[in-house]
């Protein structure tokens, strides 16, 4: 495999996050010199710097149908972008008490959730831009990463803490007790296309996976019994 082009430059500090559009026609990266930039693939161009985090930018999410992308920062804040115009879409969102490591769209764009330093995670109803429902409380330090199952139901978190917890999308309980298995803190988490395995990502320099059906079946017979 080779790089395709030149280094694309731009930003002037830390890029934190990259992601492409659901289309792929657009890149949107986020950075420490608190901006969010939009790239064109194809010519490797800057089309965009989205300005108004009065902080370091940790994680950048574009919406399922590609039309808006949201940012979380050290600021304490989720903003949500128009991905066409390049402005902010209304105020933002705030809740938060600490550095938000994380955002992400749920599959159907409804819902957007962000992970924090303040040991929390929050669901926001990304239409009216309100938070849904009290924060989800589990973990024991920072949240660093979070993430949706493809169906949706499902919502998966990993930890300073060293584990990673499921929660019921819906409702925001948490589904059983966190998965253990890592020594140290847990930076990522992503499912698998069908949704039947949990990937994860540590400091302890190993991914583990893990089998989600499994997972909740056991839960499920734990509960009854």
């Amino acid at each position: 495999m080779e790089q395709v082009g030149d280094p694309w430059k731009g930003h002037t500090d830390v890029i934190n996050c990259v992601a492409f559009s659901p289309d792929g026609k657009k890149v949107v990266s986020a950075s420490d010199d608190k901006t969010l930039r939009l790239w064109d693939p194809e010519t490797r161009k800057e089309i965009a710097v989205l300005k108004g985090h009065e902080d370091y930018v940790r994680s950048v999410a574009f919406s399922p149908d590609g039309l808006h992308i949201a940012s979380g920062s050290r600021d304490r804040t989720v903003r949500i972008w128009d991905a066409r115009t390049y402005q902010q879409v209304g105020g933002p969102l705030k809740g938060h008490i600490n550095s938000i490591w994380s955002v992400a769209y749920s599959p159907n764009g409804k819902q957007i959730a962000s992970g924090c330093w303040d040991n929390t995670i929050r669901l926001w109803d990304a239409d009216t831009m309100v938070q849904v429902g009290e924060p989800l409380l589990g973990h024991s330090l920072w949240v660093y990463s979070v993430c949706f199952s493809p169906d949706g139901k499902l919502l998966a978190s990993g930890s300073y803490d060293r584990t990673i917890r499921i929660w019921d999308a819906n409702t925001g309980a948490q589904i059983g007790a966190g998965l253990r298995g890592h020594s140290d803190w847990v930076w990522s988490v992503a499912f698998s296309p069908d949704g039947k395995q949990l990937a994860s990502a540590s400091r302890d320099d190993t991914i583990r996976i893990w089998d989600v059906e499994a997972m909740c079946i056991y839960i499920q017979l734990g509960s009854v019994l």
